[in-house]
């Protein structure tokens, strides 16, 4: 009988092993992981992510079925019987999917700014967010945390140029910037497309990518400047005869020379008196 209990007890996760809130004195919760009641956790409001795969969601829920919650959510205490989330929503909604009274939880203390920082940190650290949607953490981060870049790549645990690369994501057009989140393009794309400062062409190359399925390096050339092609340097090899030409024809003379070499002699003339010169000039 006692192995029968042990069995259903890890079958149903932490949830058989941990305490509620009841059985714990006032004051005594936080630093501590104890089940509390899904009907007093409100949703975090600073969360990062914006987006929920229904199918994933699922995925989740069925796990938690069978196995439990394995790794407690993240809350902090709002009053006596209401706790605010600051991570693990996915598993906060997939529990309340399943209908769930009480959730594993652990309790932090931190105020509205703590609370950002943990909710972007813990998110950003996440495979499944979007390039968008780390962008828009690490600009959180900076604006409402007051972190520097360099602050924030140590906290992340990121290169201060990634961050950098990801910030400059959101300088792209908003309909470009929903195609990364959406996965029509990658975010290689995407910093291809930064390198077009006119905001129409970018959108029309976005287009053109997403039509065609044109990969990264052949967006990257796509962008690139065309280079003219320089034509070699002809010599002017008549500029040194003008002189003496215009002395023998008694006429002022041109000369122009083309790509290939060739040109041309132009002989010019106030009247016949002097065209007649030069006609007899070159007849003899």
């Amino acid at each position: 009988m006692a192995k029968a209990k042990k069995r259903q007890a890890m079958g149903r996760g932490l949830s058989a092993l941990l305490p509620t809130d009841e059985n714990l004195e006032k004051g005594k919760v936080e630093g501590r992981v104890l089940e509390v009641p899904l009907s007093q956790i409100e949703t975090n409001p600073f969360q990062p992510r914006t987006q929920f795969n229904p199918e994933t969601l699922e995925e989740l829920a069925s796990s938690i079925a069978a196995l439990g919650v394995i790794q407690p959510i993240t809350i902090r205490r709002m009053g006596s019987d209401s706790y605010q989330l600051v991570s693990g929503e996915r598993r906060l909604r997939a529990s309340q999917s399943l209908n769930l009274e009480t959730i594993p939880a652990f309790i932090r203390v931190a105020n509205d700014k703590e609370s950002l920082e943990m909710a972007l940190v813990e998110n950003i650290q996440r495979d499944d967010l979007d390039p968008i949607e780390i962008a828009l953490s690490y600009e959180r981060l900076i604006s409402e945390v007051n972190l520097t870049q360099e602050e924030m790549s140590n906290r992340v645990g990121k290169k201060r140029s990634t961050v950098t690369n990801y910030l400059r994501l959101l300088n792209l057009d908003p309909i470009i910037q929903s195609g990364i989140r959406d996965g029509f393009i990658s975010m290689g794309h995407g910093r291809a497309l930064l390198a077009v400062d006119n905001p129409k062409e970018q959108l029309n190359l976005y287009k053109k990518v997403v039509a065609t399925g044109m990969s990264v390096r052949a967006t990257e050339q796509a962008v690139k400047p065309k280079e003219k092609p320089t034509q070699p340097k002809i010599e002017d090899y008549t500029a040194k005869h003008i002189d003496a030409l215009s002395d023998f024809f008694g006429a002022t003379v041109q000369t122009t020379v083309d790509k290939n070499g060739g040109g041309k002699i132009v002989i010019s003339f106030d009247s016949e008196k002097e065209f007649k010169t030069i006609l007899k000039k070159l007849n003899s």
